[in-house]
């Protein structure tokens, strides 16, 4: 298991598991068991679903750890396969049976990836702009997907409070609602100190969610 996503895994139900009072520990077991165990991918994900049903009171969790489990497969489970896997018929039949799995969150652990490969720091715009492509024509479903985020960047200038006044104003409609508090706070902090991830805990209207979302991007932003 890649190190990176084992220390985001256990920050994130570290968080979980203190907000919400609910002890986590089996299940932290039962996760990591299915990150590191030798079967190929929709193995490895039907353990980890298998987990997550043992655990209703986590089920908010469940598509953001199959986007670690997906970042696990790219960065640790790929260099044991050959060269050329991601481009096989077999991979492409996980794909398509994953296909409505996860959540846009893989795309930014992707970024956080590159950023670390590239030796840069991440920062929004760049993301946004260099990584996700949302200013050209043939990236317009980015476009649509990120135009909260794109009409509010200027908040990553300002504080939680106002990253938090802006979550709860987005319609359901919105693509990004769920995500849209930790991504921005992420980028407002990428290292926040305790007093911060208490301000940042207060100010949410799902606690429990955003502030495993903020410990598994901060921790996995980690050098």
């Amino acid at each position: 298991m890649d190190s990176k996503v084992k220390a985001a895994a256990k920050a994130a139900l570290k968080q979980f598991s203190r907000v919400s009072r609910h002890d986590t520990a089996d299940f932290e077991t039962k996760v990591l068991a299915a990150f590191e165990s030798k079967g190929g991918f929709m193995d490895k994900t039907s353990a980890l679903d298998a987990a997550f049903d043992d655990e209703p009171k986590l089920e908010e969790l469940r598509e953001v750890f199959f986007d670690l489990l997906m970042i696990n497969f790219f960065a640790e489970d790929v260099k044991k396969l050959e060269e050329d896997y991601l481009e096989s018929p077999e991979w492409e039949d996980i794909e398509e049976k994953t296909i409505d799995r996860g959540t846009e969150l893989l795309n930014l652990l992707l970024y956080l990836k590159e950023c670390e490969d590239e030796e840069i720091d991440p920062e929004l715009e760049d993301y946004l702009k260099e990584f996700l492509l949302v200013d050209e024509d043939e990236f317009q479903d980015e476009h649509r997907i990120y135009e909260d985020v794109i009409a509010n960047q200027i908040l990553v200038e300002s504080s939680v409070e106002e990253i938090a006044k802006a979550a709860n104003k987005l319609p359901d409609s919105s693509e990004l609602k769920e995500l849209f508090y930790p991504m921005m706070s992420f980028f407002y902090e990428q290292n926040p100190s305790q007093q911060q991830i208490e301000s940042y805990i207060s100010n949410s209207k799902q606690p429990e969610f955003d502030a495993a979302v903020y410990a598994l991007l901060t921790n996995y932003n980690q050098p």
